[in-house]
């Protein structure tokens, strides 16, 4: 069994790895060749976010202990901070509540409809 986490965890951080903006777009944005607020960074951020949350919700109720390996806030700090993304962006929570309800299992948060 845990092969198959491991199959899991390689299978999504390959997935993730595909279209990370942060190894090759991100460091355009840190030499001054890019803006944070560059459609196409945005686009390709928003996208990658996506991604990201759709393998967090493919992770099974038995796979939490690979899922948290897979923790989205390192990167989204440092989305952040580069200022690409905002702490409140629609994806950056959408991500984050994903994370946090497939390590609990515990459902949406209250007060919060999707």
């Amino acid at each position: 069994m845990s092969e198959s986490n491991d199959q899991q965890r390689q299978q999504a951080i390959e997935t993730l790895s595909q279209t990370d903006p942060i190894v090759k777009l991100l460091q355009q944005v840190k030499l001054g060749r890019m803006k944070p607020t560059d459609a196409g960074l945005q686009v390709v951020t928003e996208s990658w976010l996506g991604t990201y949350r759709q393998v967090i919700l493919g992770f099974p109720p038995a796979g939490k202990h690979t899922l948290k390996r897979l923790d989205p806030d390192p990167r989204l700090e440092v989305l952040i901070q580069a200022g690409v993304v905002a702490n409140d962006h629609p994806a950056v929570v959408s991500l984050r509540q994903a994370f946090q309800q497939a390590q609990g299992g515990a459902g949406p948060q209250a007060g919060s409809s999707a």
